[in-house]
This record gives structure tokens, C-alpha cells and sequence, in this order.
């Protein structure tokens, strides 16, 4: 069967492979859409943690069953997957916490993943369709690590939120903290992003990161107060930083990119907030069933995220390109 292996930092190869033998507890899809993540991204710059290679990417999945012993799932129903698979018994586990369990692997980055024909997972990961389409099924997954921050950050109604990042993760967060009652502020260096959030996510509030006077602009914004969230999905270390100071006093900071290096904070500016600092890795399935949800209730436009659409020979050949700013890629969608 086709396969796509990224073998070292930069360079992918085609090859071929053995389709997956049926196993108890496990489900074989043959997948038809694959969304390209910063993830992805960031593995084939070489600049992904948790990372070795060669690794076959890609966790954004719409599938249709080939095999299955998932009760409630049969034979040809399209499906997408929860793709952080976990060990059931750990203490993340055992308390409900299966996006964080202490040995997960993540399809695609710790194990391989969709870049492939036919893809073995397993049947506690599979998700109905609920009559989605394939583009859709495939946005499940992106949106839903928004939703999870949204949850984390228990936003309230009229709350001023800021999310730094304009890229599909941010954008999703932007949507789910609207949906749940948040005045969502947007901030990004680039200005076409900016321009997306207002112009396809109607998105009242944009502040540009590289402007001299951000403070002055929230505080304008916030009536004075700050916002009470503030949600990072850049990853990029100045801006994670920086971004303490941005939370009004009793503030929620939400840190959703990854970033290698070491945070810096002074100590007396958090402190005197009372602030809380929380990670967001992940989602866990209520995620995956909130985003479900609100794109079959309309709250949720996928379409609006994808900009790109390839067949899977010609990733190779494309991939490259996607990093490229100029090129204003917002969601590329692999058709299998």
C-alpha cells in the first residue's frame, strides 16, 4: 500500500508497505483525508519535540472502516479518530486525563500516522461521523485542541479573551471561546491573519504583535481591565513571555504551542495578579464530541479553514511550500 515517510528533517520518500493485519482491539481504516498540522509542519523543519524519525506523519484523519470489533461501529462507516492513544492506568488515565497519559503516543508523532492507505488504530479511538463530510471529519481534530484550551481556561460569559496566534489552532480557539460567551481579542504578527479573523471569523478585536503599544491598545479594548484570559498558540518563546503581562489581575494563561526552551517570568508582576498558569495538551473525546456538535449546529464553519487541497502524490512536491507565509496557507487537506 502508498505510503508517505518524512525520513529525515526536510525529505519525504514514497514506499510501499504491507496492509495491517486485523488484531483484537484494533480497527482498520482506509483513510481519505488528511489535514497537514503545525505539527507536521514543525517535524519536517526538524523542529518538533518528541520527534524521531523516519516517521510516517499526518493525525488529522477522515476515514472509512475496513475492519472493526468497536461496538456500535461497523464495516464502511465513515469515522474520525482521537488520535493520542493511551494506557487506560496511569494516574492521567485513571482520572479521566487520557489527552495527558504518562505514556502516550500521539499517531503520527510518537508512532505513525495517516500518511498512508490503510492505517491501523485502536477501536476505542474510532468517532461517528454524525453525517459530517470527510473535509469535515478531518478539522475534528485541530479544532477540538481549541475547544480542550477553551475548556481549561473556564471562560465565562463577556470575559475578554486573547489569544495570541492566528494559525488553525488559534483560529479554532478564537471560535470556541466565542462559543462559549468569550469577547475574543486576536493577536498575530501577520496581517493577512488578522485580516482572516475579522473578515471570516468576525472577530471584533485584532491587536498586531510587532505594534509599540499593545498594552495601551488592551487596556482601550478591556475598559481598562485586561484580558482575564489570555491563550498562547504561537509556541514562539518572546511571545509566550511577553504575554504576562497582558493578563488582568486574576487572570487565566493558557499556554497551548510548545515551546523547547525555558519560561521567564518576573515573579512580583505574577504574583501580584493572583494568576493562573495552566498547559493545554491535547483533547480528550467530550472535546472531540463538542466540536462534533458545533460544526452539525452551524456554530462552526470548517470550510472556512481550508485554503489548500492536494492529492497524496503530490504532497511531496507541495509540502515545502506550506511553510511559506507568503503562500497564506490556513488548513491544506490531503485527499487520499
Amino acid at each position: 500500500m502508498k505510503t508517505l515517510v518524512c525520513t529525515t528533517p526536510g525529505h519525504f520518500e514514497y514506499t510501499e508497505r504491507e496492509k495491517p493485519k486485523v488484531e483484537k482491539g484494533k480497527s482498520i481504516l482506509r483513510v481519505q483525508r488528511v489535514g497537514i498540522c503545525g505539527t507536521d509542519l514543525h517535524a519536517f523543519e526538524g523542529t518538533q519535540p518528541y520527534f524521531q524519525y523516519p516517521r510516517v506523519l499526518g493525525h488529522e484523519l477522515a476515514a472509512v472502516i475496513e475492519e472493526t470489533d468497536a461496538e456500535g461501529f461497523k464495516k464502511g462507516d465513515a469515522v474520525t479518530i482521537m488520535p493520542y492513544f493511551y494506557c487506560g492506568q496511569c494516574i492521567a488515565c485513571r482520572n479521566g486525563k487520557t489527552n495527558c497519559c504518562v505514556s502516550i503516543h500521539v499517531c503520527g508523532v510518537h508512532i505513525d500516522g495517516g500518511m498512508i492507505e490503510y492505517l491501523s488504530v485502536p477501536s476505542y479511538s474510532l468517532l461517528h461521523s454524525e453525517g459530517l463530510g470527510f473535509d469535515e471529519l478531518a478539522l475534528v481534530e485541530p479544532l477540538a485542541i481549541g475547544a480542550h484550551a477553551v475548556r481549561r481556561a473556564a471562560i465565562t460569559e463577556n470575559e475578554f479573551v486573547m489569544v495570541m496566534g492566528a494559525g488553525p489552532i488559534g483560529l479554532g480557539t478564537m471560535e470556541f471561546s466565542r462559543i462559549a460567551g468569550g469577547r475574543v481579542i486576536a493577536m498575530d504578527i501577520n496581517g493577512d491573519r488578522l485580516n482572516f479573523c475579522k473578515e471570516k471569523l468576525n472577530i471584533e478585536h485584532v491587536v498586531n504583535a510587532s505594534s509599540p503599544d499593545i498594552t495601551d491598545q488592551l487596556k482601550t479594548i478591556t475598559n481598562g481591565d485586561m484580558p482575564a484570559v489570555v491563550i498562547d498558540a504561537t509556541g514562539n518563546l518572546k511571545a509566550i513571555n511577553n504575554a504576562f503581562q497582558y493578563m488582568s489581575h486574576g487572570g487565566r494563561y493558557v499556554l497551548v504551542g510548545l515551546q523547547k526552551e525555558n519560561i521567564m517570568i518576573s515573579h512580583p508582576e505574577f504574583h501580584k495578579r493572583e494568576a493562573t498558569l495552566m498547559s493545554s495538551r491535547n483533547a480528550t473525546t467530550d472535546d472531540f464530541r463538542h466540536v462534533i456538535k458545533s460544526m452539525k449546529n452551524g456554530w462552526v464553519d470548517p470550510a472556512t479553514y481550508i485554503t489548500h487541497r492536494v492529492s497524496f502524490e503530490e504532497v511531496k512536491d507541495n509540502f515545502k511550500g506550506w511553510l511559506d507565509p507568503a503562500n497564506k496557507v490556513i488548513k491544506a487537506i490531503v485527499s487520499m
